[in-house]
């Protein structure tokens, strides 16, 4: 899991800056902690012994990995809770979109944009492990986007998200839409504030996702079935895949959508005014 493995540690950046732990606290109470620029080097100056029996034991490892899983999911369970405590005070609807590569997520989400313009103001965390190309295209939709490198990182964490909204306007009211790393495993294990998580599966995957990779469907409260479009030229059993969804998760609601032809469009537009009349009652 790469909660143990460090997959990304110290390759993530946000909008090109490199974010290093720097940890500090507001007088509200609030723990920050700031990206900053190295100058000089933290090396080490004197010698470490280390000794290293060969045949010493490894009997505690499993309890060990454990215990670090634990420590690295409590950390950022902290950092989820400031994130939500900040979409609280601004009334902000935050959703954390997860899927595979290629889902479709960042088509979906300029054209939910484009539709939602006028009525809710949107902006955008983007998450990839390279490129800007996703915020770049969610910002000429006129949103507000940062877009979040992760390097060899699987998944967004709270942490990371909490640096990227201090770069992101929130509007009271409006909604945060945070497009996590493609990737139906690690995502599923991170809260990162967010009021739900939408999983984005997409008919030219296999209708059997939801068995292969149940945490991410059980922690979802909905799942769009995307590119709906292309079914007459598929072998996709909708049915199936709902009902391999539901026997994971019994409470995950379900639209079906095309971002391309407008199908299902209008009822998921609507469960997100609905939601976000959640956040303001």
């Amino acid at each position: 899991m790469c909660t143990t493995c460090g997959c990304g540690e110290g390759e993530t950046t946000i909008e090109g800056h490199a974010l290093h732990e720097h940890e500090h606290t507001h007088a509200d109470g609030t723990t920050h902690s700031h990206p900053h620029d190295h100058h000089g080097t933290h090396g080490h100056d004197g010698a470490h012994d280390h000794m290293h029996h060969p045949y010493h034991s490894h009997t505690h490892a499993s309890s060990r990995t454990l215990r670090l899983e634990m420590d690295i999911l409590a950390k950022n369970a902290a950092y989820a809770a400031q994130n939500r405590a900040r979409f609280s005070a601004h009334g902000v609807l935050a959703l954390n979109l997860v899927s595979s590569p290629g889902s479709g997520k960042t088509t979906l989400l300029v054209k939910t944009i484009e539709a939602l313009k006028g009525k809710l103001q949107i902006a955008v965390i983007e998450g990839d492990q390279q490129t800007r190309f996703d915020a770049e295209r969610i910002r000429a939709t006129g949103a507000p986007a940062v877009q979040i490198n992760t390097g060899k990182g699987c998944h967004l964490d709270a942490h990371m998200v909490g640096h990227a909204l201090d770069a992101l306007p929130l509007e009271k009211g409006g909604v945060l839409m945070i497009e996590n790393v493609g990737n139906l495993v690690c995502p599923a294990a991170f809260d990162l504030g967010e009021a739900g998580k939408v999983v984005i599966l997409s008919v030219t995957e296999g209708e059997d996702k939801p068995l292969k990779y149940p945490d991410m469907f059980r922690a979802a409260r909905l799942m769009l079935i995307n590119k709906c479009d292309l079914l007459p030229h598929l072998q996709f059993e909708v049915d199936k895949a709902i009902g391999y969804a539901r026997r994971v998760n019994p409470l995950i609601e379900v639209i079906r959508i095309s971002a391309t032809t407008g199908e299902g469009l209008a009822e998921w537009l609507a469960w997100i005014e609905k939601a976000v009349a959640g956040i303001r009652a």
